[in-house]
């Protein structure tokens, strides 16, 4: 194989490999254009689940600012010995331990990893049309479903997020994020939707 394609074949597997936020995250098609891998993931989501690619990609930035690696802060003793983390949340969607296991076994994908982002879109996917199913949920509702996302299906039932003033402002700031990353696509899919393999 040549030394050129040779190069270019490396290069497209580093960047397929990254765990860099987007340079840009507050717009959708600035993040597909850096990450067109990331496009193909919401897509297929979409077309499995029925959870549109900007509902995803608002629940991403709430949780993660699209951290690989996003963990919850630590607490300390005293006020300044490092102790546990609040939560074992992890990764870009900040699922839980054991919350991914029960996601795992629930789907037989033992193989998905939380700071991988095409896994962690496919468990919002899965979430989100468990939500609709369990709960009635539209797909398309970013609010209602981050709600559930984040207080879990009984907790929703429950409507302890009612007595949470600052998660219903959360969740309205993802539904307003949402519509903003819909608007924004509108303007580039076409170009998005073009050959798998130009640009990466």
């Amino acid at each position: 194989m040549p030394r050129p394609l040779l190069t270019a074949l490396a290069a497209l597997l580093i960047a397929g490999c990254t765990t860099a936020p987007p340079r840009n995250i507050d717009n959708s098609c600035a993040i597909f254009e850096e990450y067109r891998g990331w496009y193909r993931a919401t897509k297929a989501v979409q077309e499995r689940y029925g959870v549109p690619q900007h509902v995803q990609l608002a629940i991403v930035h709430q949780e993660s600012k699209f951290d690989a690696e996003a963990v919850t802060p630590r607490r300390y003793l005293l006020g300044f010995i490092p102790w546990r983390r609040a939560s074992t949340a992890y990764g870009y969607a900040q699922v839980k331990d054991e919350t991914w296991v029960w996601y795992q076994r629930k789907t037989g994908n033992w193989g998905a990893d939380r700071d991988d982002f095409a896994d962690a879109v496919e468990f919002i996917g899965w979430y989100a049309d468990l939500s609709q199913r369990t709960l009635g949920l539209s797909k398309w509702d970013a609010r209602q479903q981050y709600l559930a996302y984040h207080e879990g299906h009984g907790g929703f039932k429950r409507k302890t997020y009612l007595q949470k003033p600052w998660l219903m402002g959360v969740a309205k700031k993802v539904q307003a994020r949402a519509q903003r990353y819909a608007a924004q696509l509108k303007t580039c899919r076409d170009d998005l939707d073009g050959p798998w393999w130009w640009p990466f």
